[in-house]
């Protein structure tokens, strides 16, 4: 039996991993993941309001549900990248953090100040989180 390895010559090839992500940025990463969880589950409501409910416009209907869908995996994506510190993640997590503040004060305005200050919480805290000097440097950015 012929092989690419020689006999008696073997090699070992160490892996280590790398260092854990700092607690900041696991935190960020969760919280990231705890948000696409959350509009999976709007995006799943929403699937299914399509397939039972009338809809007064079905092409605008299915158009909310696509958005909400490609909102969660956004973010699923998104928060894998952070937790493999890929450094061009962040300013994409932090535009939509920033994109959820106006939403949560309108639902603030309009009496779901129950779903609204979590959602200004959270995007707050993520995007705090991201950019302390342990996270920034995880993702070798300082």
């Amino acid at each position: 039996m012929g092989g690419t390895v020689p006999a008696g010559e073997y090699r070992l090839r160490v892996i280590q991993d790398s260092p854990a992500l700092p607690g900041t940025l696991r935190w960020a990463v969760w919280l990231l993941a705890g948000e696409a969880v959350a509009v999976a589950l709007v995006a799943a409501y929403l699937v299914y309001e399509d397939l039972t409910g009338t809809a007064n416009d079905m092409v605008v209907a299915l158009m909310v549900t696509a958005f909400a869908i490609a909102g969660a995996v956004l973010l699923f994506v998104l928060a894998r990248a952070l937790s493999n510190r890929r450094a061009g993640a962040r300013g994409p997590v932090i535009v939509l953090q920033l994109m959820l503040l106006p939403i949560g004060y309108y639902m603030i305005q309009g009496g779901l100040a129950w779903a609204g200050i979590p959602i200004i919480a959270i995007a707050v805290a993520v995007g705090a989180l991201l950019v302390t000097p342990s996270s920034t440097k995880a993702l070798g950015l300082g």
